[in-house]
């Protein structure tokens, strides 16, 4: 993604950005949003959250929840499942025309994820949270705040990788 992409939009945009880039990152988003019922946006914002120290209660991350379903239901989910089953082609329509489609549609869906992104943003001042003493123990709980709102268990595995980058993440901006 080109460097003016990374510096418009957010903090919580921005970070995402850069959290999405880290090895394995993508992959267990993935895993989770198809696994698990996930939505990644909401996901990434609670570990946002978290690396401010900021612990959600199963109750606010029900709200969030409740606030993104809407737009991921009927904007963003509509535009992957568009997306993906153009990969396969078509018989119709010639496939390079058809993979550049594909292209312009993901153009689309990553900024109906932005907007999202943008608007649970807006929530962040006004969402109740406690102060945890460390962003590994805030993480945890919002992961497992989030868990609870949707009444399932997320992918270990996965849960573990976003957990270990987000760690690394923070040791990496320490530093800077």
């Amino acid at each position: 993604m080109a460097e003016a992409e990374t510096q418009r939009g957010s903090p919580f945009w921005r970070f995402s950005l850069g959290f999405y880039r880290q090895p394995g990152v993508a992959d267990a988003c993935i895993a989770l949003q198809d696994g698990c019922g996930v939505d990644v946006n909401v996901l990434l914002f609670l570990l946002w959250l978290a690396t401010a120290q900021r612990r959600v209660t199963p109750a606010a991350a029900q709200a969030v929840c409740a606030k993104a379903g809407p737009w991921r239901d009927g904007v963003v989910v509509p535009l992957r499942a568009l997306r993906r089953r153009l990969k396969d082609g078509s018989s119709l329509v010639e496939r390079n025309t058809a993979e550049l489609f594909r292209t312009r549609i993901k153009a689309v869906e990553l900024e109906s994820e932005r907007l999202q992104q943008e608007a649970l943003f807006a929530l962040a001042d006004g969402l109740a949270t406690d102060s945890a003493p460390t962003v590994e123990s805030a993480a945890r709980a919002n992961v497992a705040a989030y868990e609870h709102a949707m009444a399932r268990t997320f992918a270990p595995g996965a849960v573990d990788v976003l957990l270990a980058a987000l760690s690394a993440g923070t040791r990496d901006a320490g530093r800077s």
